[in-house]
């Protein structure tokens, strides 16, 4: 092969890397994911996980779509699959929240904040004191509430409870 010709094919070589890191630069943007790596995934696209994360003595679990490690940190990512308006459900920032407590309690980093992706838009969601208290708040009002009487799950939509990611494990669920 001519230098002439090995010159052509690496700057297309180059070229073509270059648009592909492009490409998937703008996809990772559009899906809401940030940088880092996916240690953890929950959703239909991917193998889904058998077990949340939980801490027993909190009495708090849950699963968020993805933890994504940047660094030193662990982001958590949840996807919804609703359109938005111009902030998000005050019911979503408080998941994100547990979302955020489960991860500093069980691998001890704190997240600086947690990302809640629509289809329309994407927030990153500061993991302050504030919001901190407020899911411990929302936690204790929910055991109160619960050492009354076990609530009975909704059972109102079928196919809901057939992806249920606690089914397995809930003596409710629906046979279907």
């Amino acid at each position: 092969m001519n230098p002439s010709t090995l010159t052509v094919l690496t700057l297309i070589i180059f070229v073509l890397a270059l648009a592909l890191f492009l490409i998937a630069g703008q996809t990772r943007k559009a899906t809401g994911m940030p940088g880092g790596r996916v240690i953890y995934a929950d959703t239909s696209r991917w193998n889904s996980l058998d077990k949340p994360l939980t801490d027993p003595e909190l009495g708090l679990t849950g699963k968020p779509d993805y933890l994504v490690e940047q660094g030193e940190q662990v982001i958590p990512v949840e996807v919804k699959s609703s359109q938005i308006g111009q902030t998000p459900y005050d019911s979503h920032i408080l998941q994100l929240g547990a979302y955020c407590v489960l991860v500093e309690r069980l691998f001890g980093k704190r997240p600086p904040y947690g990302i809640l992706h629509y289809p329309n838009r994407t927030f990153a969601i500061d993991f302050t004191t504030e919001l901190e208290d407020a899911v411990f708040a929302i936690v204790w009002e929910m055991q109160e509430h619960g050492r009354s009487k076990a609530p009975d799950r909704s059972h109102e939509a079928p196919e809901r409870c057939a992806r249920c990611g606690f089914r397995s494990a809930c003596d409710q669920s629906l046979r279907i």
